[in-house]
């Protein structure tokens, strides 16, 4: 790295040092109309300072906020970020998905004064909000849309830049300045702003790179939210790495991307991995003699992997299973896959397993919006990789186990505080720096990170017992039928569980077993189909202790969703609102209502 020149310490330097390093003519490439479109290094960087410049001549100061709204991850997204960020103003990237009430609040705590949206769909949503804040001035699209300002207005305004300018406005901000403000959904109650300086961001991302299983020569696909620091971290390391960067469309057209591009990292959450795995196992089940045989040989062998200790007998037999039935998982990968970076929720060990054994190196990581993200992560380098781990720590942070478990981070990485929220910020950074992340975990094999359940989602039942419902939901959802479930039984007797059965697995089961699929309300009563899930449930009870194994479960009819509020942005359940849509089920299990606030 000694003959790289200027080192990012700064939001805005990642691309300016891709340019300086590594110029390469497809540094973002997004699909627009059925094709590829590429931005060279060069273009990006022109094209930020124009848009600098344009933002300058609107009147845009330092310190302004500027919300930044898409449906789908696009070359616009980072020109723009780069252009704002360039002024001394601070973006403010919002969840596509949230309710009008959340922008509303939002765009009010945060005093935004310009809006970019993607699509029609957001310019209703975002239009109505003109009158309910004050601060709102203009919004600009990035598609063509009827009655509302066009991006490339801003980018003509700041044609021919006055690039001396910019650089002096850039002189002057920090690395410790705040860039970013971005509001964490949370499971329950208002979004919180989570502030992060350009260190904050810059220093994960350059930290990140001793994880990063490639180099220059290597092309990244994205397609996790932009506006969710997992994957915008990610995009900076990418640009510091030398890689080219390729948006999918969207997340329905991921398999035929990953095909196209074929590239050498993506970002996954565990939800991704597990439908993947669901759709490769339902394959396997609809092939016939050897060609099955062979198929539930190789993934029951990859059931077995271990990083260390196995036979060279075992070693033989994994060597053939990837050759006649693995490899043709990494063909549907695109077949240059040399890391899959797993984050924002907890992934099966079992999964993680299965793909390591099959040659795809999956990288599972820990992190959250208030620290930048990346807390540690594991890497196939210096045996760095343990199974049901979240791995090292990252350099320059520092994490300890508090006495009760929870899991305390203190690093460049830790955030700013919450924007207008001195109390809450003290509520979770300590007099002496660490941030207390709400997690529970230990150390393994000395400096393996793993967590083992969240803080505030552990209860108890009516007889003392603690239930930890994270571990036992990620063991139930091995099984094919279940896709969501969720643990519920506080102050109760028992644990008990709300399922939201595979629907699609339950369709081809159903049609293999001679059941006429009717609607998804008649399925989850039907006697069949309950008989068959309490097996599930009674074979993943046997590893739980008895005080902790589900007594009685209730299936729901519906689909969990973000939309329909049962899932948060980022895939993780919002206890509070499903144990609220759910009474009628919660009164058949326990007999009895309860009040959820």
């Amino acid at each position: 790295m000694e003959s790289m020149k200027n080192e990012p310490k700064r939001l805005f330097d990642f691309a300016h040092y891709a340019l300086e390093n590594y110029p390469r003519k497809d540094c973002l490439v997004t699909k627009v109309n059925g094709e590829w479109k590429a931005t060279s290094t060069q273009e990006f960087v022109d094209l930020g300072y124009q848009l600098s410049a344009g933002l300058l001549k609107l009147g845009v100061k330092a310190g302004d906020k500027i919300a930044i709204i898409s449906s789908n991850n696009r070359t616009e997204w980072n020109i723009t970020d780069l252009g704002i960020l360039q002024t001394g103003a601070i973006d403010v990237p919002v969840y596509p998905t949230i309710s009008e009430e959340d922008y509303e609040y939002i765009f009010n705590d945060a005093g935004v004064s310009y809006c970019f949206i993607s699509d029609e769909g957001l310019f209703e949503k975002v239009s109505n909000l003109k009158e309910k804040v004050s601060s709102l001035k203009e919004i600009y699209s990035f598609e063509e849309i009827k009655g509302c300002k066009h991006w490339t207005e801003i980018l003509k305004l700041g044609e021919n830049p006055d690039i001396e300018a910019i650089e002096q406005i850039k002189s002057n901000i920090s690395e410790t300045d705040l860039a970013t403000l971005i509001y964490t959904s949370g499971t329950t109650g208002r979004p919180k702003g989570v502030m992060l300086s350009h260190r904050n961001v810059a220093h994960n991302a350059t930290t990140s790179r001793g994880r990063l299983p490639v180099g220059s020569d290597a092309i990244g696909l994205s397609f996790l939210p932009l506006c969710h620091i997992y994957e915008r971290m990610l995009i900076y390391l990418y640009c510091y790495t030398g890689m080219g960067l390729y948006y999918a469309e969207s997340l329905e057209t991921i398999g035929d991307n990953l095909r196209e591009i074929k590239p050498h990292v993506f970002t996954a959450v565990p939800r991704l991995l597990e439908k993947t795995y669901d759709k490769i196992i339902d394959k396997g089940t609809h092939l016939t003699g050897l060609k099955k045989a062979l198929f539930f040989w190789a993934v029951s062998l990859g059931e077995e992997y271990d990083i260390h200790g196995k036979s060279s007998f075992y070693k033989f037999k994994l060597s053939i299973a990837r050759k006649l039935i693995f490899s043709k998982w990494q063909e549907a990968l695109g077949g240059r896959v040399k890391a899959i970076a797993s984050g924002s929720a907890a992934l099966n060990p079992k999964l993680a397993r299965v793909f390591l054994a099959a040659g795809i190196n999956v990288q599972e990581g820990y992190g959250l919006t208030e620290t930048s993200p990346v807390i540690s992560v594991n890497c196939p380098e210096n045996d760095g990789t343990r199974i049901g781990t979240v791995g090292r720590v990252i350099k320059d942070v520092t994490v300890k186990i508090a006495e009760d478990g929870e899991i305390l981070v203190k690093g460049p990485n830790v955030m700013m505080g919450y924007y207008n929220k001195p109390d809450l910020t003290a509520e979770v950074i300590d007099e002496d720096g660490y941030f207390h992340t709400g997690d529970i975990g230990t150390f393994v094999e000395g400096d393996f990170l793993k967590i083992t359940d969240r803080k505030k989602e552990i209860f108890k039942t009516s007889g003392g017992k603690y239930i930890a419902p994270q571990i036992m939901e990620n063991s139930f959802k091995e099984s094919h039928f279940i896709e969501q479930i969720m643990v519920i039984g506080e102050g109760e007797k028992h644990p008990a569980a709300l399922i939201q059965p595979d629907f699609n697995f339950l369709r081809s089961w159903c049609k293999r077993k001679g059941i006429e699929y009717t609607t998804n309300e008649e399925m989850v009563q039907n006697e069949r189909i309950l008989n068959r899930i309490q097996k599930e449930i009674d074979n993943a009870n046997q590893q739980f202790g008895k005080w902790e194994q589900i007594k009685k479960f209730e299936l729901t009819p519906d689909v969990w969703s973000i939309e329909a509020g049962q899932m948060t942005p980022t895939l993780k359940l919002r206890r509070k609102p499903i144990l609220k849509m759910y009474q009628k089920q919660f009164k058949a299990i326990y007999g009895h209502e309860k009040e959820f606030n």
